[in-house]
């Protein structure tokens, strides 16, 4: 027979199902208060209508039931824990077991994370005064059914007897806390995946706020931030939708994942971003203005803990030293302990100037503006209008700020969190928040903007991030930093507008923001070359043949002077830093390094810069020819230099050729051999292939390697002019490192069976489909793109193939190549995080380039048709 509480439970099913059923339609603006009154109204009617609760006889124990936590606020998320308390003002009676079965059973049943606590009214201080765990909860309490005075008697002796006593040190615990948390999950206004919650500028963000409030305050409603003076009217407003977005997010992301879930998973992204009504626009995709409105309304979040922290006196402060008080310079601005602030705020309407002048001070002074000054910066914005912004005096103090060396503190984030950098520059707006959906970039545009800024300001101190002084170096030598800092601050500001070339949107925006404020012609144009150059070193490094000199030809020739080059070098570097850890490492480093001195050199000795390369071929011929006592291997040795091409003498160490030597006198009348090394990391392996060169060469190792489960992360590819292929490959090696011997002997044996005719590739990977599939969640998956570049190479057609990594991407494009008769002579690997990025420099087998533009088309549809989601371009 149904009880009263099961009746109840059924009651709330019913109406929570209709809840939820309405909620992503829009039709439910305060569903979690309604989530919370449904729970209410469950309760009381279980107590109302208890068989344990008239047996505990309440008129001699009274007992009350709390709710706690988010169910306290009325924060009652979709899957959200439903925290409860049942508080009996003496001891605990031994009935209390069959009630909590009687009303938390049901709600168990229906599918609810109940947590429950039952205690006395004693236990309960008493633990709430050792514990702040148990305190914590008890901040957000609030009565629902029972004994009232119960909750009251409870609510002023938590508050006597452990607030009033503590209240330092809980509150020292709550920033503490707060602070690990931080550590913990990362700062969730910038993560790829943020933590709704517990990150930096999630939920508990708030929370924090409003348990300190309720400590010194007695804070009782969110609305008393702004009646008790911690919050402005607008401020108040700003935090009141950032928690309404982000509850909105969080309880669809709860119904999404069907669970309890706080962590922003990228499957998830795209779907949310498509319920709650987004569209493409500008050129954003549905799921970068999510992200980006998302971690606007974190960062405001996070911005408000810290100030909120900071007058309260409850900053994370630094220990200081004995120094020479601080004086500033400028009337109207005056120096309060360790912070600057307006010492007459009235003059700000009669004089704007200081609304940038007191960032110059801070930049001169090495001292942050206090609070207040921000409050007004923000407040008063507008008077730096579209005049105002273009006066000299504006712009004199913008400039010292960006010239100004980087302390600890970077005055341009103040600026942009006061929202005065969008007032002197008004483009930057475009780019505050806006995300690039990719695992590359870390940050939204407009903060990788400050963030390379700032890291090509401290470049001295970094050193390149790999020990060499070269960046230090240059930057010593750079005239012009001022041209340069603006380039930095301005690089990817063509971002903010629609389209797939930024760099050269960014050129125009440049011209005009640089024009309006009274720039010279030739500085706008070293400004507007930084900008639409800035991804040619890190592009040509990773993607080009840096040992053909044509290479550096052609980056001499775009960039045409030393100075812009050494410029454009120190751009790249701050650029891939600020962008992420995987953007930049010692390998790009040292590519990028490699390349500079290349173009260098071709700009300061001419364009037929050969001597040096003559001379290290010739240095190279004697090491190898040195300690041989016959004439004989001499003569052997004489004969295969002449026959190694130039390139593979170029690019490759005196050591290694004498030990490709040692495996060509291996080959004799064998088709191929080969010999496998330990790489420079545990994971990898260099396997060094010695051949008899035939069509497709290439694209039947990689075949072989993939069956056998052998990931290609790297090749090198040299031809001799005797019909001898050399080819280096860093792969993984097999996945077993037990049977690991075993697994080379049989890719070995496949590859001389494939050699031989004796074994289909195609159809042996054909039947092992799991080899050709991606494992990135599709929600980051971008469109595979096929670029023909006839352009840069005299010699060479390169194609570039950008795709979703997976085993049988090498062999599917290479043997494409090889359907069409063309041999590849460089090939580059590289994974740039969000893709791989194949590239080959080919030649048909009768040596000549591919410059017919139907078979370049021909060529393109073909590598499409193996490769899903496919865009082509070319570039005669």
């Amino acid at each position: 027979m149904p009880t009263a509480s099961t009746n109840a439970a059924e009651e709330l099913r019913l109406n929570r199902n209709r809840l939820i059923r309405d909620f992503p339609k829009g039709k439910v603006p305060d569903f979690m208060l309604q989530q919370s009154r449904l729970l209410d109204e469950y309760f009381r009617n279980s107590f109302a209508t208890s068989l344990i609760g008239p047996r505990m006889d309440i008129t001699r124990n009274p007992y009350v039931i709390i709710a706690q936590g988010g169910y306290g606020r009325d924060d009652q998320c979709v899957h959200s824990d439903v925290d409860l308390l049942i508080l009996f003002e003496k001891r605990v009676p031994d009935e209390a077991e069959a009630l909590i079965r009687e009303i938390v059973y049901p709600l168990w049943d229906l599918g609810l994370e109940v947590g429950h606590a039952t205690r006395s009214l004693k236990e309960c201080l008493s633990l709430a005064a050792k514990d702040f765990e148990i305190l914590t909860p008890l901040l957000d309490a609030r009565f629902v059914c029972g004994m009232s005075r119960l909750y009251s008697m409870l609510m002023q002796m938590i508050r006597d007897k452990v607030i009033k006593r503590r209240a330092r040190k809980v509150i020292d615990w709550l920033v503490e806390t707060n602070q690990a948390r931080h550590v913990r999950f990362g700062d969730s206004a910038y993560l790829l995946e943020p933590n709704l919650k517990e990150g930096q500028g999630g939920l508990r963000d708030y929370h924090t706020m409003l348990w300190i409030a309720r400590i010194k305050s007695n804070l009782k409603q969110p609305r008393d931030f702004e009646y008790l003076g911690y919050l402005t009217h607008d401020e108040f407003g700003q935090l009141t939708l950032a928690l309404q977005f982000i509850f909105d997010v969080r309880n669809r992301l709860h119904l999404e994942s069907k669970r309890k879930n706080d962590q922003l998973h990228f499957e998830s992204q795209i779907r949310l971003a498509r319920a709650l009504g987004y569209r493409k626009q500008n050129g954003q995709q549905p799921v970068e203005q999510f992200l980006g409105d998302l971690h606007e309304q974190m960062e405001f979040i996070k911005q408000q803990h810290l100030i909120f922290l900071f007058e309260q006196g409850y900053e994370k402060r630094t220990r200081r030293f004995k120094r020479r008080s601080k004086v500033a310079k400028i009337e109207g601005i005056t120096v309060k302990g360790d912070v600057l602030t307006f010492s007459a705020a009235h003059r700000i309407k009669t004089n704007p100037y200081l609304l940038i002048q007191i960032f110059e001070e801070s930049a001169r002074l090495k001292l942050p503006l206090d609070m207040e000054a921000r409050r007004i910066v923000r407040d008063c914005g507008d008077l730096l209008d579209a005049e105002m912004r273009s006066q000299p005096g504006v712009i004199k103090s913008f400039e010292k700020i960006l010239l100004a060396p980087a302390p600890t503190f970077n005055v341009l984030n103040a600026m942009l969190h006061t929202g005065l950098l969008e007032r002197v520059l008004p483009a930057f707006k475009m780019v505050i928040n806006h995300i690039q959906y990719d695992e590359y970039h870390i940050y939204p545009v407009g903060r990788h903007l400050l963030r390379t800024v700032m890291l090509l300001k401290q470049i001295k101190d970094l050193n390149n991030g790999n020990g060499d002084a070269l960046a230090a170096r240059l930057w010593s030598e750079i005239k012009f930093k001022k041209l340069l800092l603006w380039g930095a601050l301005l690089h990817d500001i063509g971002k903010g507008q629609p389209g797939r070339n930024h760099s050269a949107r960014g050129e125009v925006l440049i011209r005009e923001i640089l024009g309006e404020k009274g720039y010279k012609p030739k500085e706008i144009e070293t400004v507007a070359f930084l900008v639409r150059e800035h991804l040619l070193l890190a592009k040509t490094a990773a993607r080009r043949d840096i040992n053909d000199e044509e290479t550096a030809l052609y980056c001499a020739r775009r960039i045409n002077d030393t100075e812009r080059l050494k410029m454009l070098y120190l751009l790249t570097v701050a650029d891939a830093m600020a962008t992420g850890p995987k953007a930049w490492n010692s390998w790009t480093a040292t590519l990028l390094r490699d390349l500079f001195f290349k173009v260098l050199n071709v700009l300061e000795n001419g364009e037929l810069a050969t001597q040096e390369a003559v001379a290290l071929v010739e240095r190279k011929h004697d090491e190898l020819l040195a300690g041989v006592k016959t004439k004989r291997r001499s003569a052997q040795l004489e004969g295969l230099f002449k026959v190694m091409s130039p390139r593979y003498l170029l690019n490759v160490p005196v050591e290694n050729i004498q030990d490709h030597v040692r495996l060509y006198q291996d080959l004799g009348a064998s088709p191929f051999v080969w010999e496998i090394e330990p790489g420079l990391a545990a994971d990898t392996r260099i396997v060094t292939i010695c051949a008899k060169d035939q069509p497709g060469l290439f694209s039947r190792i990689a075949g072989v390697f993939t069956l056998n489960r052998i990931n290609i992360l790297d090749a090198q590819v040299f031809t001799w002019r005797n019909n001898t292929a050399l080819d280096i490959f860093k792969v993984q090696p097999p996945p077993d490192p037990i049977f690991e011997d075993e697994k080379w002997e049989k890719a070995h044996q496949d590859l001389a069976k494939t050699l031989a005719g004796d074994l289909d590739l195609t159809a042996a990977l054909q039947s092992q489909p799991r080899f050709f599939a991606t494992t990135r969640p599709p929600a980051m998956q971008r469109p595979v793109r096929v670029e023909i570049d006839n352009a840069t190479s005299s010699f060479f057609t390169i194609v570039e193939v950008f795709a979703e990594d997976f085993p049988g991407l090498l062999f599917r494009v290479t043997n494409t190549l090889f359907q069409f008769r063309l041999d590849v002579w460089v090939a580059k690997i590289a994974t740039n995080v969000d893709q791989v990025v194949d590239v080959f420099y080919v030649r048909d087998f009768d040596g000549q380039k591919v410059d017919d533009l139907e078979q370049v088309e021909a060529i393109k549809e073909a590598i499409c048709a193996v490769l899903p989601s496919c865009e082509a371009s070319a570039e005669a």
